[in-house]
């Protein structure tokens, strides 16, 4: 297996460019090139076995390897692989789309297939966007979002984008939205320190938004209860709900990101859910085919979807598509993900693990370089700061979060940072021995870095 591991090591070095990275720095550690899987594990080409503590960047359900997943990706071989859903239909596309719409919130009745929770996102911005110019909204031109929003790389998503290291280069090729402060609680944008010196400015800070931009509005679009790659921002309770009740208010279009949320990562199966929110749009993505496949989905209500009906000549339908839209391969293995799902002990597995989750992170608060720790169901960050107190982060060149994560690597769990942020986010068929395990090398590992640095 060595021969294999060089040979991927040198093409990787020669001719691979990977996302969000420096590729100055990319050799400075040793390259891991996984061949397996198995349940919560990842296999390198040298046989070592290391814990998905981050569900293959937050895609991975059921396990790797799942059988039923497995066998129903088999069996869709066996008929076909793809067709295109331009002109035509597919029997697995179809039957999920009502699946689908079977446990979306209530009112979300049609499905637009594509395969990126980013095209997702776009699809949404311009379903919204199309609808009001040709529905009597024709004013209603702008988005409002949060900041340190991430919904996607595409140049639609990256103007919705508040996060600046990932965005603010491209600021030329992006439009403008109206752009309200992430409610942060731990750092807080108005200034407060703490829950009994909290006047809600955050939410008082929407409603303004709302007073002054409400009119020229087409959506407002958010990451429900939780801002995942902005650092795990947990929202404080009831903000969603009021956001959702501003959108009524004034006559604009909510677009629930659910592409990191979605499937049981929150608890519930969606994270709308949590305040009984039912969105007029709803992206999807990642675990969608329980961490199988390329697949997205942006759900809409019947209104929105009868907005786009008329005569050819008025050219009111939705010109946009993509090559592998409705994908059987994709669609049968989010089929059968949506059927272990559909089992009371899948969502009751996830009620457990968040619990076992919740009390080993505590854990952490006792060493000196842990801010805060933040969790919304089984998605949780761990904040490295340089002094508690104050909450001054660490420089960005020190790369601390980046050392926990090679510490964690040689512990045998494979974690990413956003920053200094540390992410745990495990597969959702999450076993305790396997959780105990995961906190305990994330525990290992920051107190590790944290006596290198005599903190």
């Amino acid at each position: 297996m060595k021969d294999l591991t060089r040979r991927c090591k040198d093409a990787d070095l020669k001719h691979v460019w990977h996302p969000f990275t420096q590729h100055r720095y990319w050799d400075e550690a040793e390259i891991i090139v996984i061949e397996r899987g198995d349940g919560p594990y990842l296999i390198d080409t040298e046989g070592r076995k290391y814990l998905d503590g981050v569900s293959s960047l937050w895609v991975n359900a059921h396990g790797h390897r799942n059988p039923e997943i497995d066998d129903a990706v088999r069996g869709q071989l066996a008929s076909i692989a793809h067709s295109t859903f331009l002109g035509l239909s597919n029997v697995p596309a179809s039957l999920l789309a009502e699946e689908l719409c079977a446990i979306a919130p209530s009112g979300l009745s049609r499905v637009f297939f594509s395969d990126s929770g980013a095209e997702a996102v776009e699809i949404a911005l311009k379903m919204a966007f199309q609808y009001c110019r040709q529905n009597g909204r024709s004013s209603r031109k702008s988005f409002l979002a949060l900041g340190d929003a991430y919904h996607g790389d595409t140049i639609g998503a990256v103007s919705l984008g508040g996060i600046a290291t990932f965005h603010a280069i491209f600021e030329p090729l992006l439009f403008q939205v109206v752009r309200v402060p992430a409610p942060f609680c731990y750092h807080c944008p108005y200034g407060m320190t703490g829950i009994e010196s909290c006047g809600r400015e955050c939410f008082a800070a929407l409603e303004k938004a709302f007073a002054e931009s409400g009119d020229e509005l087409a959506a407002a679009v958010i990451e429900p209860r939780i801002q995942g790659a902005a650092g795990m921002i947990v929202h404080p309770p009831g903000y969603l709900r009021l956001m959702a009740d501003l959108c009524k208010k004034c006559g604009v279009l909510l677009i629930a990101d659910e592409v990191a949320t979605g499937f049981g990562r929150t608890g519930g199966l969606f994270s709308c859910e949590g305040e009984g929110v039912s969105p007029d749009l709803m992206c999807l993505g990642k675990g969608i085919t329980g961490g199988y496949l390329p697949l997205s989905a942006t759900l809409t209500s019947e209104e929105v979807y009868q907005g786009f009906l008329g005569d050819i000549d008025e050219a009111r339908a939705f010109y946009h598509g993509h090559s592998y839209t409705g994908n059987q391969l994709s669609a049968a293995a989010a089929r059968a993900n949506l059927a272990i799902f559909r089992r009371p002990e899948t969502m009751a597995g996830i009620r457990t693990a968040t619990k076992v989750l919740a009390e080993g992170l505590k854990r952490f608060e006792e060493l000196d370089i842990v801010g805060n720790v933040r969790q919304l169901g089984l998605m949780a960050g761990i904040e490295l700061v340089t002094d508690r107190s104050s909450r001054i982060a660490f420089d960005p060149s020190h790369r601390i979060g980046h050392k926990v994560v090679l510490s964690a690597r040689e512990k045998g769990a494979i974690l990413r940072p956003l920053g200094d942020v540390i992410v745990l986010m495990p597969p959702l068929c999450v076993e305790k021995p396997f959780l105990d395990s995961l906190i305990a090398i994330a525990y290992n590992s920051v107190r590790e870095v944290s006596r290198e640095l005599n903190v």
